[in-house]
């Protein structure tokens, strides 16, 4: 089984838990578009001025993804 790597955005300001929030349903409409093999996505708020959104991809879509989309960041999930 191949890694699993979660991509991510940062939104930063008073109204960054609703950029994040929003920001999902583009991650969740282009893993549709590309046919994308994990469809794990979701948004938390770290802080008041903090959130992020996040999408999970394989190895295998990780460069098509990071080119495409450009995260901020990205860990191990």
């Amino acid at each position: 089984m191949s890694r699993q790597i979660k991509l991510i955005w940062d939104f930063r300001g008073q109204v960054s838990a609703k950029t994040a929030e929003h920001h999902e349903i583009h991650l969740k409409e282009y893993i549709l578009a590309e046919n994308l093999s994990l469809n794990i996505t979701g948004f938390e708020t770290l802080g008041e001025m903090h959130a992020i959104a996040f999408m999970v991809v394989t190895d295998e879509n990780m460069i098509q993804v990071r080119d495409a989309l450009k995260p901020h960041r990205a860990e191990l999930y």
